[in-house]
């Protein structure tokens, strides 16, 4: 009888078994396998697909300063992906001998090893016709995981082999997008724009009878096709197509974003602002686009009236706590709308609360620096300006790009400038402070250290109460539960605190103003042998006053230094910066500074060349006057007798390089002096002259060789910073490089 019992239970397991076989087409084995793929195998699978698209979307961040993609994912160029298992169709992670290979880690790498699985021990290709009815969706799953991991040839063959053997398939749509989109990576858009218009139209451009996600999702694939071809009419059509019913929040929402920065982009703001303003009214967008649609909204607003209420808008924006993540942007774009306007003091402190709040935004820092380093220039603050640019470069991770050119172009040209102007103004304090009587020389030092004891005062007492705090809060405190919180309960902080105040004010009685200098006490031992005097320069009235130069020669340098930094200041805001007040401002100043001979010539002429450009004629004879008095045969006053003589036949090519030759024969005999003379006549009629570079680099040799090595770097920067591209600006380069070490 148990025998029996066992017989039939081993026939029973064995008819199971047999009738679920892939092998056999009966109804229990179709049923058993079709549950197990879509309940088991492919549920899991898309589990772990869906993981990683929530994953890309998550990780990836959009550069909202530039078009955005129509899928939001960077693949990697020139990637190139060696699998760890066979990709032909069906198969799966296990060699032939059965050894396993590697687990899939990746997200889209476990899809594909479920997609697989499921289709080698699920499938029922039972005479050339599948009877299970998920293996399709395990296929379409295998070549979607592909995709996303860059393997567009194998997700390519994927989708082919569900097209050819399920032409019948309620997802045969679907694959067909998909397998357009992998042909759009794989550089086959042409291949990929027919297949979908096949997919999308039939005769007379009548639409197939297509689920509306499907035809979103279509729309979508055509319109990246075109983009990819360059063809962005076919692109704007087809983002209007596939933005009708905006099933997908999602795609639809940045659907919507794209076309309104391609109408952005060709200048039609009302179409653009149409489509923005679709995103802030389409309730079920995500927020991102929905914020960002508003602060594009404020970049297209077209005239005063919509400007207004946009920034409008945008306050209210900046006012709610939810929007915080996006302060930086919105209030950079409160401050775009008010220069825009002509309120540059609201724009400026706009730009400034979008520096100070809290982001990791790069890109948007660099555009409110570049705003704020522009203001600055127009207003001819360009030591201000450069400080902004510098602070672009600083933080710029891609400085090859053409507008970091640019701006590093513009911080490079203002080089010399700040140069010359902080030459201008260390001399300047230097001799203010020479030309005081004694007394009033110790009076400015003396408040100067009375000001340096205060500071240091703030901070150590600062620091102390940091370390206070410190202690306190900071894990440091005495576990004593009797001692206190209060500073003067810290037996640590005391100890330090003493040791600081030794350190700044020395050994000091307690009584009534402790802090006059000659109230520090000594700590002079009677049994002491020798006593160690340790002054704080700091605070040595006497130091400062050693460091004032007395000598005539030193005193002579410091306003020749000075002279030729104002001189060459006038001609950079002159020529370069076409700057008239502030040229106009620095040349009368050196002019009325008893200029070294060799500066007064090229001063006036300058100064009348601005004169004249600017109508006035009183000042335009002085200074005309003094070149045709002076200076008869020079060629200013040649230029001056003939105003309608173009430059180029005043000064010949040959003639220049003759002079050139005689100025530089001049130099090897070691009349420096005389050559900087002559090179500073000429410069103003070489200003076309492609020699006009060695002219600057031959005067900065010569200031080399007779004056000091301040001078001659200053000389020598002016010439790297305005021929740079030239051999003679590479020269000088090298030669400021090695004056800096």
């Amino acid at each position: 009888m148990k025998t029996t019992k066992k017989i039939v239970l081993v026939i029973a397991v064995f008819s199971v078994l047999y009738s679920c076989s892939t092998r056999k087409d009966t109804v229990i084995s179709r049923n058993w396998h079709t549950l197990n793929t879509k309940y088991n195998v492919l549920f899991n699978g898309k589990e772990a697909f869906n993981k990683g698209i929530e994953s890309i979307n998550e990780g990836y961040k959009d550069d909202w300063f530039t078009q955005i993609p129509i899928e939001p994912i960077k693949f990697e160029e020139d990637k190139i992906n060696i699998p760890n298992f066979n990709t032909g169709m069906g198969a799966g992670f296990n060699d032939d001998n059965g050894n396993e290979e590697e687990k899939a880690s990746t997200p889209f790498g476990i899809a594909e090893e479920k997609a697989v699985k499921a289709i080698q021990k699920h499938g029922m290709n039972i005479k050339d016709v599948e009877r299970n009815r998920q293996i399709d969706d395990a296929y379409l799953l295998l070549g979607k995981a592909r995709y996303y991991e860059q393997r567009f040839i194998p997700a390519i063959e994927a989708f082919n082999y569900v097209i050819a053997t399920y032409p019948d398939a309620n997802l045969i749509a679907e694959t067909k997008i998909w397998r357009a989109k992998a042909n759009i990576r794989n550089d086959n858009e042409e291949f990929a724009i027919e297949s979908l218009k096949l997919l999308l139209q039939v005769k007379d451009t009548l639409e197939v009878d297509l689920p509306e996600i499907t035809r979103e999702q279509g729309y979508t694939a055509l319109a990246m096709a075109y983009i990819k071809s360059d063809s962005i009419d076919n692109a704007k059509k087809y983002l209007n197509k596939a933005t009708e019913t905006l099933n997908n929040r999602n795609q639809g929402a940045r659907n919507l974003f794209v076309l309104g920065q391609i109408y952005s982009s060709e200048h039609k703001k009302d179409s653009a602002s149409l489509a923005f303003q679709r995103i802030i009214d389409f309730r079920k967008a995500p927020y991102k686009y929905k914020m960002h649609a508003h602060i594009e909204l404020a970049k297209n607003s077209t005239s005063d009236s919509t400007s207004s209420a946009i920034l409008e808008k945008i306050q209210d924006l900046i006012e709610e706590r939810e929007n915080r993540p996006y302060l930086d942007e919105l209030y950079y774009q409160a401050g775009y709308l008010h220069e825009q306007n002509d309120s540059i003091n609201l724009a400026v402190a706009f730009y400034n609360k979008s520096l100070r709040a809290e982001s990791d935004n790069v890109k948007q820092k660099t555009f409110t620096y570049e705003k704020l380093g522009n203001i600055n220039y127009k207003n001819s603050e360009y030591i201000v300006a450069s400080s902004y640019y510098d602070s672009i470069l600083n933080i710029a991770a891609d400085t090859l790009n053409l507008r970091f050119r640019r701006i590093k172009r513009k911080h490079k040209n203002l080089a010399s400038l700040i140069n010359f102007e902080n030459t201008v103004a260390k001399n300047d304090s230097i001799l203010r402070i020479v030309a005081l009587s004694k007394p009033e020389q110790e009076a400015f030092f003396q408040k100067y250290i009375d000001d340096l004891k205060e500071k240091d005062e703030e901070a150590a007492q600062l620091k102390l109460n940091q370390q206070a705090f410190g202690d306190t809060f900071g894990g440091n405190i005495l576990k004593s539960n009797t001692k206190g919180k209060w500073y003067f309960y810290n037996s640590q902080s005391i100890s330090f605190g003493k040791t600081e105040f030794s350190k700044i004010w020395g050994n000091r009685a307690l009584e009534d103003n402790w802090r006059w200098s000659g109230k520090a006490a000594t700590n002079i031992a009677e049994n002491d042998s020798l006593v160690v005097n340790t002054k704080n320069l700091r605070y040595d009235l006497a130091s400062y006053i050693e460091t004032i130069p007395s000598e005539k020669e030193k005193i002579d340098t410091l306003n020749i230094i000075r002279n030729l930094a104002l001189y060459e200041l006038g001609v950079i805001y002159k020529e370069q910066f076409k700057d008239t007040k502030l040229a106009l401002d620095r040349l009368e100043r050196v002019n009325g500074l008893n200029p070294s001979k060799e500066l007064v010539l090229p001063i006036n002429w300058h100064l009348y060349q601005i004169y004249n450009e600017l109508g006035s004629a009183i000042k335009t004879n002085q200074h005309k006057n003094i070149i045709l008095t002076d200076y008869p045969t020079t060629k200013f006053a040649q230029i001056i007798r003939n105003p309608n003589k173009p430059l180029e036949e005043a000064v010949s090519i040959n003639e220049i390089e003759e002079t050139y030759k005689e100025i530089y024969y001049l130099y090897k005999e070691d009349k420096f002096e005389e050559t900087e003379a002559k090179i500073n006549e000429m410069l103003p009629t070489l200003q076309d002259s492609k020699l006009l570079p060695k002219f600057e680099l031959l005067k900065a040799y010569a200031i080399g060789k007779y004056q000091d090595i301040e001078t001659y770097k200053i000389a020598m920067d002016f010439v790297a910073v305005s021929y740079g591209n030239t051999e003679e600006g590479k020269k000088a380069k090298e030669i400021v490089k090695q004056l800096s070490k």
